[in-house]
């Protein structure tokens, strides 16, 4: 399954990339966000890997960042596995007038069960949640008092 999400951020790109990545700030802006914890490999650096926490509420669940590919200020790339799936991630940061467009494209592949799952389901709620984490970056970088600028 393959998508496309973007949104434009009102901020420079050296200013959205810096609050991107850092870790730190994951707690601002993913919804069930516990944890990061570096396990493996230069932190940052294609190969390093970490494992990130969530707690949805009914479900808790625990990925693998891989980091495949960065070169920012432009590109982020890292896949994302869990039991079943594996979200491949690709995030390109464009300035344009003083903006940052980010696009986030999404590979999911999945085994098992969760092939079943997806099958029924469809993307809807893929795209859903990564529009969602896109959105909740953008008013996070922009400084919503809602979120821990």
């Amino acid at each position: 399954m393959h998508y496309t999400c973007e949104i434009d951020i009102d901020k420079p790109r050296h200013e959205v990339v810096k609050l991107f990545d850092n870790s730190d700030n994951m707690k601002y802006w993913q919804k069930g966000f516990v944890s990061f914890e570096h396990i493996s490999g230069e932190p940052g650096k294609p190969g390093a890997e970490s494992i990130i926490k969530y707690d949805l509420g009914k479900r808790k669940m625990e990925l693998i960042e891989t980091i495949t590919f960065r070169q920012l200020p432009d590109e982020f790339h890292a896949n994302f596995t869990t039991k079943g799936v594996v979200n491949i991630q690709k995030n390109y940061f464009k300035e344009v007038d003083g903006q940052t467009n980010w696009t986030s494209e999404a590979e999911f592949k999945f085994r098992g069960f969760m092939k079943i799952m997806t099958f029924f389901m469809g993307k809807k709620p893929f795209q859903k949640q990564t529009m969602s984490f896109l959105e909740d970056f953008k008013a996070f970088a922009e400084g919503n008092p809602k979120y821990g600028t």
